[in-house]
């Protein structure tokens, strides 16, 4: 009785056996590969998704282009590569006539390199004469040129052509004012200690005309 049992039993073991062979020579193999191809196209998508995001960037940046142009040309106006210390110096000067403010000298300083920025740094001084408000427009003028310009100091003091009250002089008499201020540029030849050495800073006075 148990004889005719143990062929059906030895039968399912070595079909089990074979099975379990099956699975995993067969099986198993293929299951590691679907994993790998499934981690592979993970990856695909996501430099998919890097490339599309670095293309939509450069479109953006090609429509941009020509903002950024004119934003570079405006810094380079206000920044330019060169001192060009007597188109700055005429600036000031339209700019005094246009406030009704005389100027008396206007005295450029030896550039120095701002290590920090990477910009050369003209000092410029300035004396010039007038009424409070022309002077108050002529300082507005200054920080608004097509140069950059920055304005240190001033001082303001009674003119030496009489003896008005406060009042007067303050609204309506002459004035005397003293400004440092200082221009940019980008060349690093401009400045003390630069490479390959600074240019002529023009140490003399300019009498204001």
């Amino acid at each position: 009785m148990f004889k005719g049992r143990r062929g059906p039993l030895v039968t399912g073991a070595i079909f089990a056996v074979l099975v379990i062979l099956l699975i995993f020579f067969l099986v198993l193999p293929k299951m590691s590969q679907v994993s790998s191809a499934r981690e592979d196209l993970s990856a695909a998508e996501a430099e998919t998704s890097t490339l599309e995001s670095q293309l939509a960037a450069l479109e953006q940046a090609e429509l941009n282009a020509p903002e950024y142009k004119a934003t570079i040309q405006e810094v380079e106006e206000q920044i330019p590569p060169t001192l060009d210390q007597s188109g700055y110096l005429l600036l000031i000067k339209n700019a005094a006539a246009q406030s009704t403010v005389g100027l008396t000298t206007l005295t450029p300083g030896t550039p120095t390199l701002d290590p920090v920025t990477g910009l050369s740094v003209a000092p410029l001084a300035i004396t010039a004469s007038g009424t409070y408000f022309s002077l108050t427009e002529f300082l507005y003028s200054l920080e608004t040129l097509p140069r950059a310009t920055k304005v240190l100091n001033v001082a303001i003091a009674p003119g030496t052509g009489g003896e008005a009250t406060t009042t007067t002089t303050t609204t309506t008499g002459q004035l005397q004012m003293t400004a440092s201020v200082v221009l940019y540029t980008s060349d690093v030849s401009a400045g003390t200690g630069s490479e390959p050495g600074p240019t002529s800073a023009g140490d003399a006075a300019v009498e204001g005309g």
